[in-house]
């Protein structure tokens, strides 16, 4: 096992931090005052990880620095229930270890799996006994992201077999939800309209956990290309924004943009 002078060094530093000699700021923060900033630096780990170049070393720094700042919050949340004797670090870590060896039977036990699929099955039901779940898809926190919460709920149940055989199958699924929307848009029925186009978007979601695409990544991905694309046809015609041009002359100008970034 390795050292982990790393992780002692850095519970100590908030303990002093919280101490009546350490910080202010740090002695103000309360159990749940730290919620928006695990939010925060979540998000700039992930970040962190799509922008990922394992051969700029830069790139790698900036990783290491986002899953420290991450890190952090742990130990911190962690020090503040310390100091309630709820519990400390160590229980924190003791907790995840023993749930890894209980979710993975076939290496710290005498369980054989044929592959990785068979491994996210038999992790999913051990999950939902162990933690005395009613539902399989119980216990996935509805406040993700609509496209990660879909992602997740869609994975856990094609580990059970609940799932098209090919990724064919699912542009099929989108073509039949898509008439459905057209359907539901003569009606002019916004509830039915709102419940459609769930539905296939749900199902392009789907499509690409079959390709085996990380469709949040992907859409954030076309927001950053529309943007980009946008912000050029405003260098171009800053008066485009004005909104009195014609479609026809919109349409040319972010043709223009895109051809210009794609040839950079």
């Amino acid at each position: 096992m390795a050292d982990n002078k790393g992780i002692s060094k850095l519970i100590e530093i908030m303990a002093l931090l919280r101490s009546p000699n350490g910080c202010p700021w740090d002695r103000e923060q309360t159990l749940t005052s730290l919620r928006p900033y695990v939010i925060e630096e979540a998000f700039e780990t992930v970040e962190a990880l799509d922008s990922l170049d394992t051969s700029d070393s830069a790139s790698v720094l900036e990783l290491q620095k986002e899953l420290g700042d991450l890190l952090l919050q742990v130990v911190f949340i962690s020090q503040m229930a310390r100091e309630q004797n709820l519990f400390e670090f160590d229980d924190v870590a003791d907790i995840i270890a023993e749930k890894l060896i209980m979710r993975h039977p076939h290496v710290f036990g005498d369980s054989k799996v044929a592959d990785s699929a068979e491994v996210l099955t038999n992790w999913n039901l051990i999950k939902k006994k162990k933690e005395n779940r009613k539902y399989l898809l119980d216990g996935i926190p509805k406040a993700m992201p609509a496209v990660n919460l879909s992602q997740r709920y869609a994975s856990r149940a094609a580990s059970v077999g609940f799932d098209w055989e090919k990724w064919s199958d699912v542009i099929d699924k989108i073509d039949e939800e898509k008439q459905e929307l057209i359907e539901a848009v003569e009606h002019n029925d916004i509830k039915e309209i709102e419940h459609e186009l769930g539905d296939m978007l749900f199902a392009v979601v789907n499509l690409g956990r079959k390709l085996g695409v990380d469709s949040e990544k992907a859409l954030k991905l076309c927001a950053e290309r529309f943007k980009n694309r946008f912000d050029r046809m405003e260098e171009l015609d800053p008066a485009f924004i004005d909104g009195k041009k014609p479609l026809d002359e919109l349409e040319a100008l972010w043709q223009k943009a895109k051809k210009e970034l794609n040839d950079r």
